[in-house]
């Protein structure tokens, strides 16, 4: 019979046409290896790619930055102003200047100042666009609020306040500039944080450096990013 089918006990007692499981095993060991190499391969090209916007936001930050402080290094004692080289916030914080006590309506100072700095500020932007998200007008507050307000009372009050504020900002703004209307409406949101954001000095809050108007360019670094995980 062994005869008939052609069984050849020999070379299956020998093993020499089956693998053995060390080479099963080997074998698969080399194809996971391969798979592993590929996975971190492209893991690595991932985090490259991530690194280099976080490395071309850094940059661009510091670009912005400069830019801003070459344009308005004259101007920033006498506006009471200050460049924050962190977040690009550009700090407007006379608000005696700014603002009428409890008023939403601009000053014929602020109105003056704005007359020169808004049109320069989006001048001076406009390379960079393409790597902005936004620019936010901020409006800030102290925690003070009407004479015998709640803590929550007096919150809401300088939110209606800080919102009414950057509004005014932002419609002043818009009416110097027609020619870039439909740009500033895209692209410049005004939003007012009441006083959650106060400005303290070892722990205690300066009240009138609290009150403030911010304009703030915000990059879109971190959209990038989460493009790139995304697609992974």
């Amino acid at each position: 019979m062994d005869k008939i089918f052609g069984t050849n006990h020999s070379a299956q007692d020998s093993g020499e046409h089956w693998l053995t499981v060390s080479d099963l095993m080997a074998g698969l060991m080399m194809v996971f290896l391969f798979i592993a190499i590929v996975f971190m391969m492209i893991t690595q090209k991932e985090n490259d790619k991530i690194k280099d916007v976080a490395v071309a936001y850094q940059e661009n930050q510091v670009a912005i930055y400069q830019a801003l402080e070459d344009e308005f290094k004259n101007d920033l004692d006498k506006w009471g102003a200050t460049i924050d080289k962190e977040t690009l916030a550009f700090n407007f914080q006379s608000p005696d200047v700014l603002f009428a006590n409890n008023e939403t309506r601009l000053s014929d100072a602020y109105k003056e100042i704005l007359n020169d700095f808004f049109p320069r500020y989006i001048r001076v932007l406009a390379p960079y666009r393409d790597s902005l998200d936004e620019i936010r007008i901020e409006g800030h507050t102290s925690s003070l609020g009407i004479r015998g307000s709640s803590d929550a009372e007096a919150y809401f009050y300088n939110m209606q306040l800080s919102q009414g504020r950057t509004r005014s900002v932002l419609e002043y703004g818009y009416s110097l500039m027609p020619d870039d209307a439909e740009w500033i409406k895209a692209n410049i949101a005004a939003v007012g944080f009441s006083s959650s954001r106060l400005i303290l000095i070892d722990g205690v809050e300066d009240e009138a450096m609290s009150r403030r108007v911010s304009f703030r360019a915000i990059t879109n670094a971190d959209i990038q990013i989460k493009r790139i995980l995304e697609a992974q």
